[in-house]
């Protein structure tokens, strides 16, 4: 006889089981076997600490190998951790924190990642898009510390 008991929300009957679920950290996912207490469709399942044992490690060793992979991509470019955070974006210390494992990447950063990985010469246009939105954010703090002074800027002259 199969080992079952009752889910103590749903009122469904759980039958002891293994399934697979996908655990994923930056762009790298794994499929891990997981026992738990499972219905008999993919509504909510229960599992003990040691049933989650497998996910925990296999997301651990993701999040090893994913900062690893981004302190390589960003090798392969030639960058600083402080200029592709710039680049690549989330700010100075970004890298610092995805290559330690310590803070995922954001998706549209993994995006940008994974593209420069493949086509590394596209760190250029990055690079000169960058500086571009840097000067027109310059520009645009600078207009509006001009008019929260009480100065007003006509065709570039001070009223």
């Amino acid at each position: 006889m199969t080992e079952s008991r009752i889910h103590p929300e749903t009122g469904k009957r759980l039958t002891r089981g293994v399934r697979e679920q996908a655990v994923a950290f930056g762009s790298l996912t794994r499929t891990v076997a997981v026992p738990g207490w499972y219905p008999d469709d993919d509504s909510d399942s229960i599992h003990s600490g040691a049933d989650l044992t497998a996910l925990d490690e296999a997301y651990g060793e993701l999040r090893a190998a994913y900062a690893a992979r981004v302190k390589s991509v960003r090798k392969k470019l030639k960058l600083t951790q402080e200029e592709a955070g710039r680049i690549i974006g989330g700010g100075r210390r970004a890298f610092q924190k995805y290559e330690s494992g310590a803070t995922p990447p954001s998706e549209a950063a993994i995006g940008l990642i994974e593209l420069l990985d493949r086509h590394p010469e596209e760190v250029e246009m990055l690079r000169g898009l960058r500086a571009q939105v840097s000067i027109l954010s310059g520009r645009f703090e600078g207009a509006k510390r001009d008019l929260a002074g009480g100065r007003v800027r006509k065709r570039g002259l001070a009223a």
